[in-house]
């Protein structure tokens, strides 16, 4: 399902890198959450997250939990035996996240307007 709509070069191609994997560094747990914080509208399922990170499971099991325990992405629906997640716009970090998100683009706009004109 996800493979066809969400090629795995967006998130392992640096050339595609978000502002914030850019800025706040590269760690799995980080890329995990850029992830959710570039599809709200979405839910998915572990295996989907992983397949579009082009992650290891070990490595997403390690880190994922703890972004569930503290709210970070919580289950949307179940199919089946299957969990779908989905970020949590609520929880005060991605708040954060989507704030400086935003400030960090309107700089970087700001910044590339002024070279243009000089």
């Amino acid at each position: 399902m996800l493979g066809d709509s969400i090629p795995e070069e967006l998130y392992t191609n640096k050339e595609h890198e978000s502002i914030i994997i850019k800025t706040l560094g590269d760690s799995p747990k980080l890329r995990i959450i850029d992830f959710f914080l570039d599809n709200p509208l979405f839910d998915f399922t572990k295996k989907e997250v992983i397949d579009a990170l082009g992650m290891s499971k070990q490595t997403f099991y390690k880190y994922f939990p703890d972004l569930e325990k503290y709210g970070i992405v919580k289950v949307s629906r179940r199919i089946g035996k299957a969990k779908l997640y989905r970020i949590n716009m609520e929880h005060p970090l991605v708040k954060m996240l989507k704030e400086y998100e935003k400030r960090v683009s309107l700089q970087i706009a700001e910044e590339e307007e002024i070279a243009l004109k000089q």
